[in-house]
C-alpha cells in the first residue's frame, strides 16, 4: 500500500497564529517534502471553502514543489473546481463539506448527486486529472460511484476507527470495508481508504485486498510533534506494509 500524507493540520497550527498573513510557521510545503523524503508516495491537502487550514497559495506551492502526486481534497463547488483546474493536481478527491464540522464527518451521497458529480468528473478527466469519490463503505454508494465514471473511490474508515476498542462493532465495520472494496474492484474502480487511521489500527488495512493507498494526516502530524515528521512517516509505512505487524 502507498501512503498519502495529509498535511492539513500543519496548516491548522500555522493559521492559529498567522491567519490572514502571507507567511508563518510551520510550513505545509516543508512538511510535504519531509514526508516524501521519508517514503510517502503522495501528499494530500484539503482546500476547504472556508479556508480554515490550507490556503490557495499552499495548493499552488505544493504542486510546484513536491515530486510525488498531489491529491487535492475538495467539495464539488464551482469556486474550488475552478482552482483545481488551474492547479492540475494528479488527482482530486471529492468530499462532502459542512461549515460546522471539525473535519469531514461522512462520505458523499453519490446516489443523490450522480449528474453533478459526473459533470465535474468529466471536466477533471478532460484536464488530465484523475477523480476519487470519498464514500462510506456502502454498496449503493460504490455502485453509484462506478456510474459517475471516477477512477478511484476512497473508503471512509471512520466508523471502523471509532469502533476499534469494541470488538464486535469493529469486526462488523471491517467487514463492511472488505465488502465495499471487493465490489469496487469488481466494477473496475481502484480503492483508497482513510479517516481515523492511526498507529494502532492501520495494520488492519493489510487484510483488505487491493487497497492502493491510505491517506493519513492527523495521527502522523500528532506523532511528528514528538519524533519529527520523517520518523512519523517511516513508522506508519512500517506498520502499513510489514508482514506480521498485524496483531
Amino acid at each position: 500500500m502507498k501512503l498519502g500524507v495529509n498535511i492539513d493540520h500543519v496548516a491548522t497550527v500555522r493559521e492559529a497564529r498567522y491567519r490572514g498573513l502571507l507567511k508563518g510557521e510551520p510550513d505545509p510545503v516543508a512538511a510535504a517534502l519531509a514526508s516524501e523524503a521519508a517514503g510517502a508516495e503522495g501528499i494530500t491537502a484539503h482546500l476547504r471553502e472556508d479556508r480554515r487550514h490550507i490556503q490557495d497559495r499552499d495548493v499552488f506551492a505544493l504542486k510546484a514543489s513536491i515530486r510525488t502526486r498531489l491529491n487535492l481534497e475538495m467539495a464539488d463547488i464551482p469556486e474550488i473546481v475552478e482552482i483545481a483546474l488551474k492547479v492540475r493536481p494528479g488527482i482530486v478527491c471529492l468530499v462532502p463539506e459542512r461549515r460546522q464540522e471539525i473535519t469531514t464527518e461522512g462520505g458523499l451521497d453519490v446516489c443523490a448527486h450522480i449528474k453533478g458529480l459526473s459533470e465535474t468528473r468529466c471536466r477533471m478527466n478532460d484536464a488530465g486529472i484523475e477523480v476519487s469519490l470519498f464514500i462510506a463503505p456502502d454498496p449503493d454508494q460504490v455502485e453509484a460511484s462506478a456510474r459517475v465514471g471516477c477512477q478511484f473511490i476512497e473508503l471512509h474508515t471512520g466508523a471502523f476507527a471509532e469502533a476499534f476498542d469494541e470488538p464486535a462493532e469493529r469486526d462488523r465495520q471491517f467487514q463492511r470495508l472488505c465488502g465495499a472494496a471487493g465490489l469496487a474492484r469488481s466494477l473496475g474502480l481502484q480503492v483508497n481508504a482513510g479517516h481515523g487511521l492511526n498507529y494502532e489500527n492501520v495494520h488492519w488495512m493489510q487484510r483488505i485486498p487491493g487497497i492502493v493507498e491510505l491517506n493519513i494526516g492527523h495521527s502522523i502530524v500528532s506523532r511528528a510533534l514528538s519524533v519529527g515528521i520523517e520518523r512519523a512517516v517511516r513508522d506508519m509505512l512500517h506498520l502499513m506494509n510489514t508482514p506480521g505487524s498485524f496483531q
